[in-house]
């Protein structure tokens, strides 16, 4: 296993960076159509974008969001298809994913064209073919049999990590992948802590390159890198999609990062009833405000995370009452444990038809949680969306009772469960010391 040098700046880079009376000497002298030649193609790659010298079978890229792992396997694919007549796998999640990102999106195949090119895309046949007849088909990560009896010089697998039947596609891309006298394989991906790849990292003949979203700021919108990191910074799913790092899931972990990447979606059915959970602090802790919903269709979906943290206690009852609202929330789930009769009062006196119903929890905070990591294991709860914060915090419930972190407590997390219980379990959760006022 091998990894190069860090990433350092492409030659547009080094040539944007340059005093503008020197980029116009160069224009002048060369001129322009010269100067862009040289800039084009790998030009506009940072070394760590570009294919590793030496023997190698595969070479993956584990990376952050937005470092240009589209771009480098797009290049990888033209300037090999371009020498010489070859077949090629473009493998993605799903054929339309392959489509949109690696056929078809900013930084796709059908953008990088060489000069002079000839390329055709048959988006029926899932195909592309070059004017000297190289040709590249697409395949979906989430069928491996339909790898099954293809043959391959080379081979472009993007976001493997999130395949869903990814150990089982990567085995079979890997046995199709046997033409020619050296066939490779480039995997692109933002990482997981599967064991598989691991594994897969570990073997010989293996090429890592690691990058971050940072590497590519040249490349992003202004203000891009500062937001997410305003967002991100300081949690472990910043660290994994942004810096590229393989964070390992705790032993005994009630929820992994794989188990919750699976339970993500993009948009929830119509809702049937919306509760919001709500943990509140003690002292000037963070007073956990999770919003879900039960779906038309049984499963609950946590649609948002409002938590506040060292506000006074007015400020939380306000953000309560602002996330009933904003949902259109039928109940506020709120735990009393910590303040009794005053977590009620404080958020009555803010809203005073605000629908209550007041919780004292009996069991610890892991007890509580593992019913609700039951359902997400049987395919019951979704996350619409990213909840970087209390996404952490359930991973952080061991299930010996601990609470591993981050922070000293899992506000959000517990408030996510009262929330899910009262959807999705009923008067079997709730009832022991509930008081409904």
């Amino acid at each position: 296993m091998a990894e190069p040098p860090p990433a350092a700046h492409s030659l547009l880079e080094r040539f944007r960076a340059q005093p503008q009376p020197l980029r116009r000497r160069l224009l002048a002298v060369h001129g322009e159509d010269v100067v862009l030649a040289a800039l084009s193609g790998e030009g506009l790659l940072r070394p760590a974008q570009l294919a590793p010298a030496g023997d190698w079978g595969i070479w993956v890229i584990l990376a952050g969001r937005g470092f240009g792992k589209t771009l480098a396997g797009a290049e990888w694919i033209h300037g090999l298809a371009v020498t010489a007549p070859r077949r090629f796998a473009l493998v993605a999640p799903s054929l339309d994913v392959a489509r949109a990102v690696m056929v078809e999106g900013e930084s796709g195949l059908l953008a990088r064209v060489p000069p002079g090119a000839d390329l055709v895309w048959q988006p029926s046949t899932k195909r592309l073919i070059w004017g000297n007849g190289s040709e590249a088909r697409l395949y979906s990560g989430a069928e491996p049999d339909g790898l099954r009896g293809g043959q391959f010089d080379y081979a472009w697998g993007d976001e493997f990590a999130h395949w869903l039947h990814g150990e089982d596609a990567v085995m079979n891309l890997r046995m199709a992948t046997r033409l020619g006298a050296a066939p490779q394989m480039l995997l692109t991906t933002t990482p997981l802590p599967l064991g598989w790849l691991k594994d897969l990292l570990a073997e010989p003949g293996v090429v890592i390159t690691r990058g971050a979203t940072g590497d590519n700021a040249a490349n992003l919108p202004r203000g891009f890198l500062a937001r997410l990191e305003r967002r991100f910074g300081g949690t472990v799913t910043g660290r994994q999609e942004l810096a590229g790092e393989i964070v390992e899931d705790l032993d005994g972990a009630l929820w992994t990062r794989a188990l919750i990447d699976r339970a993500r979606v993009l948009a929830a059915p119509t809702p049937a009833r919306v509760v919001v959970g709500v943990d509140p602090p003690a002292g000037n802790g963070t007073c956990g405000i999770v919003v879900a919903a039960l779906g038309s269709d049984g499963n609950a979906y946590v649609l948002d995370d409002l938590s506040v943290s060292a506000v006074a206690p007015g400020q939380w009852a306000r953000a309560v009452v602002a996330a009933a609202d904003r949902w259109q929330a039928d109940r506020v789930v709120a735990e009393v444990n910590q303040g009794g009769a005053m977590v009620t009062a404080m958020l009555k006196s803010v809203e005073s038809t605000l629908p209550v119903l007041a919780v004292r929890a009996a069991r610890g905070k892991v007890a509580r949680a593992e019913p609700v990591a039951a359902l997400y294991g049987e395919g019951r709860v979704w996350h619409v969306g990213v909840f970087p914060a209390l996404e952490d915090e359930l991973c952080g419930l061991l299930n010996d009772g601990r609470y591993a972190g981050p922070g000293p407590s899992p506000d959000r997390a517990d408030a996510a469960v009262w929330a899910l219980s009262a959807l999705m379990l009923g008067p079997r959760v709730l009832a022991p010391g509930v008081r409904q006022l």
